[in-house]
């Protein structure tokens, strides 16, 4: 198991999170950015830099991570990729991407995409406070929990098969 971080908008709190979490538990966690991303020194914490670019660390992440993985991302449009390859990611504000809810922010970011070409003043997100820190705190320890277990079920042993007696 990784996580993967789209660490280009990731709020400093999340990103703190993240490393506490990573360390505590001993998970690898990548963030993956156009601009370099400091890190505290430990093994299990890396940063991949990426060409600028659009999507370019979309694309990385896409690419590497595994069903088993963590992301974190506020990008829909990575978070659909992501899901449909068997892979959750949860938004700083402690969303769970599924693949319901994503085609349903699909549509809505779609949607104010298309209000704001035709010059409709739509806002912003609010600013980031401590119940959203609280909110991913939650929810970024519930899935590791989670994907920690489902790697620890296994299938039952098969008994060796004995040759019938004759």
């Amino acid at each position: 198991m990784k996580l993967w971080v789209d660490a280009d908008a990731c709020p400093g709190p999340v990103k703190e999170l993240i490393i506490r979490a990573a360390t505590r538990r001993g998970i690898p966690a990548v963030f993956v950015s156009d601009k370099f991303v400091p890190l505290p020194h430990s093994p299990l914490l890396a940063y991949v830099g990426i060409e600028r670019g659009p999507d370019a660390a979309d694309r990385h992440i896409v690419e590497a991570a595994e069903p088993g993985d963590l992301a974190v991302t506020q990008d829909i449009p990575l978070a659909a990729l992501l899901v449909a390859k068997g892979v959750p990611a949860i938004d700083p504000r402690g969303d769970l991407h599924t693949a319901n809810s994503v085609r349903e922010r699909l549509s809505v970011r779609n949607f104010m995409e298309d209000l704001r070409g035709a010059g409709v003043t739509t806002g912003g997100p609010a600013p980031f406070n401590g119940k959203d820190r609280q909110r991913f705190a939650d929810a970024l320890d519930r899935e590791l929990t989670r994907l920690g277990k489902a790697a620890t079920v296994r299938p039952p042993a098969q008994p060796p098969s004995r040759p019938p007696n004759s």
